[in-house]
């Protein structure tokens, strides 16, 4: 549509919540009749789906404004550059800056992204809450580990965290702007305040958070790291109903060598033990975490120790992909496994997650939830637990459920008492 301004997101929820902020500055500079393109670098199949939607759009759309974003345009900006089809390149660093959308005189604006050492202060872009179930906030950018398989370190530099206090000030500005659900999110979330002089752990700053903004009804984490869980935020999901009982792991493996040569913090016992200390303070919490099938070295049994985790850990979410080696990462070099092999054992990976998924479902039903509308007729439940329901419910607003059954994929309920929220 000719002066229309779309923003395509490939990747992450902090992505997601970049986008937003791009779309608003690309607003404020001016800039309609265009798509940005916000991309993900995670695998190559991520590149590849963000060049075929750029030609896709070109066709589409012979007059408008591409503009390519993320942490793929960061990681790799000459290839984006080198497509016709693409008339900007914006690097990670320079994407929030004022006026970054407003000039076309040259193509490629991308900087040192490790020379970043600070995160914008702008307040987050908001939808209206009819438009968003919830809002995200990011509280870190960056990472200072360097797992063996990763290439994002690349795309988002070093690890910075935001002030306390400004993550508040958002947080607040959100709930009275009608948000019933915010949710943190970062690259490495553990890791924030660990540039700061002081060095806060991220359990503090969620405590603060619900001190200092009692009017949010729900505080969600997005995915955290399974080396660590600091005794504050321990105490915040024991004693505060108002923090989802819901975390998403980044587990990736469940064999000790294989994660020594990932490079991670964890071993399969740690993992354990952290799933085992959340769950003795809040029972009804659910996991989800990221696994990798087929990375270089992997036997059989080092496969088997990761397939029977799923189970072991009680988790309630996979999201089991199989390993796509990214140029320039030390796994790279590492000996490949064949495709085949690697295939079938992210399908097995994948059977065992939906299997997962299942008992965790089973569990469900008989209960009554509180859950927050993302669309109508569709809900979320405070442990993740998807909800197809019968009954109204606008997004953003907070119902009681009652789930009576499910499919494999997703919870269905019914609304009890249509006005009834919570």
């Amino acid at each position: 549509m000719t002066g229309k301004l779309d923003v395509v997101t490939f990747g992450c929820r902090l992505n997601a919540h970049e986008s937003d902020q791009a779309r608003a500055r690309a607003e404020a500079d001016g800039l309609s009749d265009a798509v940005i393109f916000n991309t993900c670098a995670v695998t190559g199949e991520a590149v590849r789906q963000a060049r075929q939607a750029i030609r896709k759009a070109r066709r589409e759309r012979p007059d408008a404004r591409l503009v390519v974003t993320g942490c793929a345009a960061q990681i790799d900006p000459g290839a984006f550059a080198a497509m016709p089809e693409v008339d900007l390149v914006l690097g990670n660093d320079r994407k929030s800056e004022p006026g970054a959308y407003a000039d076309f005189a040259t193509k490629l604006k991308v900087g040192d992204i490790m020379q970043t050492r600070a995160l914008a202060r702008d307040l987050p872009v908001a939808a209206h809450p009819a438009q968003r179930a919830r809002a995200y906030v990011e509280v870190q950018n960056g990472c200072d580990h360097r797992c063996t398989f990763c290439i994002i370190p690349f795309g988002r530099g070093n690890s910075r965290s935001v002030e306390a206090g400004e993550v508040v000030r958002r947080v607040r500005a959100l709930t009275e702007q009608g948000f019933n659900e915010v949710v943190l999110t970062g690259v490495d979330m553990t890791a924030w305040g660990q540039d700061f002089p002081d060095q806060p752990m991220l359990g503090e700053l969620v405590a603060r958070i619900l001190q200092d903004v009692p009017g949010l009804p729900r505080l969600r984490l997005s995915s955290i790291d399974a080396a660590e869980i600091d005794p504050v935020l321990l105490r915040c999901l024991s004693g505060e109903s108002r923090l989802m009982p819901y975390l998403h792991l980044s587990l990736q493996h469940g064999d000790d060598m294989i994660l020594k040569r990932m490079k991670r913090r964890h071993s399969r016992a740690d993992a354990l033990r952290l799933i085992d200390s959340v769950r003795r303070v809040r029972p009804d919490v659910a996991f989800g975490c990221d696994l990798i099938a087929g990375f270089p070295t992997e036997t059989d049994e080092m496969f088997e120790n990761t397939l029977s985790l799923v189970a072991e850990a009680g988790l309630a979410y996979v999201h089991a992909f199989p390993f796509s080696p990214r140029p320039g990462t030390p796994a790279e070099r590492m000996p490949q496994l064949d495709r085949a092999v690697i295939k079938d054992r992210a399908e097995r990976l994948r059977a065992a997650g939906a299997a997962a998924l299942a008992r965790h479902l089973d569990a469900q039903v008989g209960r009554t939830v509180c859950a927050i509308v993302e669309k109508p007729g569709h809900a979320r439940a405070e442990d993740f637990t998807e909800i197809a329901f019968d009954g109204a419910g606008s997004p953003g607003e907070i119902v009681r459920l009652r789930i009576t059954a499910h499919d494999g994929r997703m919870a269905q309920a019914f609304r009890p008492d249509p006005a009834a929220a919570t």
